[in-house]
């Protein structure tokens, strides 16, 4: 069994910094993409960040330049490092991994349970 455990959510101040690390954990045998979504009460949940396993990256456009994805592949963990905070970036920030558990099978897609982001003075 495969789990995503996200960390790092929290209260910041606008302007401010957080850095979500998620950690894949089971029977592993290697990841594919990596990304970060997240959602807004009220609101579709939404792409932000996405990575290879080579280390392409991509970008929503309301977070280029201020958020960064990064990855450990040893440690099978996803980062976001995120900056210059914004109040409309609150919102549960879910961690979302195509993972293969062998050689043989195809990819399966896992989702974390959420981490709560809230930008607010």
């Amino acid at each position: 069994q495969v789990q995503l455990v996200e960390s790092g959510g929290g209260l910041v101040q606008p302007g401010g910094s957080l850095r979500l690390s998620c950690a894949a954990s089971g029977s592993i045998f290697s990841i594919n993409t990596m990304t970060w979504y997240r959602q807004a009460p009220g609101k579709e949940r939404e792409l932000v960040a996405v990575i290879t396993s080579a280390g392409g990256t991509n970008y929503a456009d309301s977070v280029k330049g201020r958020f960064t994805i990064s990855r450990d592949n040893a440690k099978n963990t996803v980062y976001l490092q995120m900056n210059s905070l914004k109040p409309e970036d609150t919102a549960v920030y879910y961690c979302f991994a195509d993972i293969f558990v062998n050689s043989l099978s195809k990819s399966h897609h896992y989702w974390g349970q959420g981490t709560q982001v809230t930008v607010s003075s």
